[in-house]
């Protein structure tokens, strides 16, 4: 068992705090097996320290992204390049079997059975049923099929949606007809977005639910959340109350479980508590002219329109945190209590010297050049923490 794995991908810290709800959620239903955590070098320093204590392993990868914008419009979510990254998870030749989770999922039931299945194993995705959805698959690490993934991925139009799922349909082509046995039930994967269209269904079956995927731009981290009264508040128009039920389930995880870690990791965290929502920025302004804060902003962000390297960028936010936090306490949100700077890039030659220091760690690399749409990639282990 210890060669297998569940792994899951943070290209932000947004994606990362899903993360840590991910490995909470597996240890709280008892999982044995290890679990993994790929990461860009984008993730913060607490955010970084507190996976470190939630994961088995952290692998540091660089992102790969479709850039298909063409294909992304047609979802309203440009984000969704960048989980082309997702396919490095191939590249983890150390274990045996793995299964891949989103990091926007929350496990309520023990999935270990899930090994037990070949690859690549998924559910039916609910918008179109002889398509798998790519947020929970079995698979089997190997070099070789990571190869052939990213030469087919420099294909034109390798990727029907621009993102993973139309990439790793179009590679499994054969899912839908080939073997029946490697069709998950739904269960294993109920995306939230269907239980408006199906409530009933969603009611009868609720207690054989293992896995809920928080599909689509709302995710659970960009709310808030009061434990006083156990209350969400933000963009909860229409959410039925199977939906609410399930988002709570994911902050309560976040408080009891995460929240304590990311406290004892910020040093640097101020008395004046949790700060709401993440869209009162004041008078910053982007490149585009949209005032953060403003309707326009509100709809980009609600919409999954994440501006992470400029107006949503984490030093902007800790610059207006820092101005309004102690000024009133307000609803729990975790994502703005980082108050450690992530730090500045450094050379190669410094990256490596920091790796070799690492007291447990082990490092491993391997590399793939590709030309056109993907560049080459760099898989790096940077460290491995065994739990007692």
């Amino acid at each position: 068992m210890s060669s297998e794995a569940f792994v899951t991908l943070a290209t932000n810290d947004g994606y990362a705090l899903g993360a840590l709800v991910v490995a909470q959620s597996l240890r709280k239903v008892g999982t044995q097996r290890q679990l993994v955590v790929m990461i860009s070098r984008n993730i913060s320093n607490i955010i970084r320290q507190t996976l470190e204590t939630s994961f088995d392993e952290i692998v540091v990868v660089e992102e790969l992204n479709s850039h298909d914008e063409e294909h992304l419009r047609l979802l309203s979510r440009p984000e969704l390049g960048v989980t082309f990254t997702k396919i490095n998870c191939w590249l983890l030749e150390k274990y045996s079997k793995c299964v891949f989770l989103d990091a926007d999922v929350v496990v309520l039931q023990n999935i270990d059975d899930l090994f037990e299945r070949e690859e690549i194993s998924a559910a039916p995705d609910a918008g179109w049923p002889d398509c798998f959805n790519s947020g929970v698959f079995v698979y089997k690490p190997s070099k070789e099929t990571f190869t052939k993934l990213l030469q087919f991925a420099n294909q034109q139009d390798a990727s029907f949606d621009g993102g993973d799922q139309g990439l790793l349909n179009a590679f499994f082509s054969n899912w839908r007809s080939a073997d029946i046995s490697r069709h998950l039930p739904f269960t294993y994967n109920v995306t939230s977005n269907t239980f408006y269209s199906y409530v009933p269904a969603v009611t009868q079956f609720r207690n054989d639910i293992r896995v809920v995927h928080f599909a689509g731009a709302l995710k659970p981290w960009q709310l808030t959340y009061n434990p006083q009264n156990e209350q969400l508040s933000g963009n909860l128009g229409g959410q039925q109350t199977i939906q609410r039920e399930f988002l709570l389930a994911w902050w309560k995880i976040m408080y009891e479980r995460v929240w304590p870690q990311l406290s004892k990791h910020n040093q640097n965290q101020l008395h004046g508590g949790f700060t709401g929502s993440l869209l009162n920025y004041g008078s910053l302004t982007n490149e585009q002219g949209v005032q953060a804060g403003s309707a326009a902003h509100r709809r980009a962000w609600e919409s999954g329109h994440v501006d992470y390297h400029g107006r949503d960028s984490f030093t902007n936010i800790q610059e207006q945190l820092q101005k309004n936090l102690g000024q009133q306490q307000q609803p729990y949100h975790p994502s703005q209590q980082r108050q450690v700077t992530p730090p500045k890039s450094t050379p190669a030659s410094a990256n490596t010297t920091q790796q070799q220091q690492q007291p447990t760690g082990e490092t491993t690399s391997s590399n793939t050049g590709a030309s056109g749409v993907l560049k080459t990639t760099t898989t790096t282990t940077v460290e491995t923490q065994e739990k007692k």
